[in-house]
């Protein structure tokens, strides 16, 4: 029986990358699972990979989530599905990277619609079943949240925004007695990863290849991250061990962040 038997987990952004790690962990723990993603191939396709690595129940819903519409419908397929939520797993999110001043408003406005409002409207639903079951709610979020980029200047936003509202609502938490805790992925071997190395190479009319190494090297770190490292983290935090870990933002980058705070 694994720690997270008897609990049900919503994970947006659970189709690939980062966010299908943890879902894919969360069910070999125990939970039951539902994900969220905007395309019905990779929800049906990601389902059949955690449905093949756990006997948890699991469920999907395509939807865009960058609209309230689109939240709501996810919130409302979960809850038909299983009654209730017992943990928030919010990792979509795909800010794009460019050069500031080309890179025009659609850009910002777009990434604080999937990764900001989505993250903000999706705890105001699952906030009511939270309560009721003295629930878990992770952000993922990210390093640029305290590393600002100005080849970055979207996501740093972005994440900089979501990581003040989660620690706001870590407050809201310890009235209603729902954890709440952030992580910040650093350099993290995914899709996503790739497609901001390939913008940064054409921007800058340079190899990915040598964007990659300049990368790591200006980090100052061993390796690049995995998604699993994401998603130990994350079984952690939805565990009753944890429950005293509360209001953190937690960086998983291999050391790359160099202040303290």
């Amino acid at each position: 029986m694994g720690s997270l038997t008897g609990k049900t987990a919503f994970v947006s952004g659970g189709t690939r990358g980062i966010g299908l790690a943890i879902a894919a962990r969360l069910a070999r723990d125990g939970a039951d699972i539902m994900i969220a993603g905007s395309n019905p191939a990779n929800c049906a396709a990601a389902t059949g990979t955690i449905a093949a690595q756990s006997d948890s129940r699991v469920e999907s819903h395509a939807a865009d989530l960058r609209t309230p519409n689109g939240c709501r419908a996810a919130f409302e397929a979960h809850q038909k599905a299983f009654g209730g939520c017992d943990i928030l797993v919010h990792s979509a999110g795909a800010t794009k990277g460019g050069v500031f001043p080309d890179q025009d408003d659609a850009d910002f406005i777009d990434g604080f619609a999937l990764k900001f409002h989505a993250g903000v409207r999706l705890s105001r639903l699952f906030w009511p079943s939270l309560v009721a079951s003295h629930g878990t709610v992770v952000m993922i979020v990210g390093g640029a949240s305290r590393t600002p980029d100005a080849k970055f200047m979207v996501g740093g936003a972005v994440n900089a925004a979501l990581a003040n509202f989660s620690k706001a609502l870590a407050g809201q938490g310890l009235q209603d007695d729902v954890n709440v805790n952030w992580i910040n992925p650093g350099q993290t071997e995914t899709e996503r990863l790739q497609q901001l190395l390939a913008t940064r190479a054409r921007d800058e009319n340079r190899n990915i290849d040598d964007v990659r190494a300049e990368r790591m090297q200006a980090e100052g770190i061993r390796r690049l991250g995995q998604p699993e490292d994401m998603a130990a983290l994350v079984a952690f935090l939805c565990s009753g061990e944890a429950r005293h870990i509360h209001g953190a933002g937690i960086s998983v980058d291999g050391g790359a962040t160099k202040g303290y705070f």
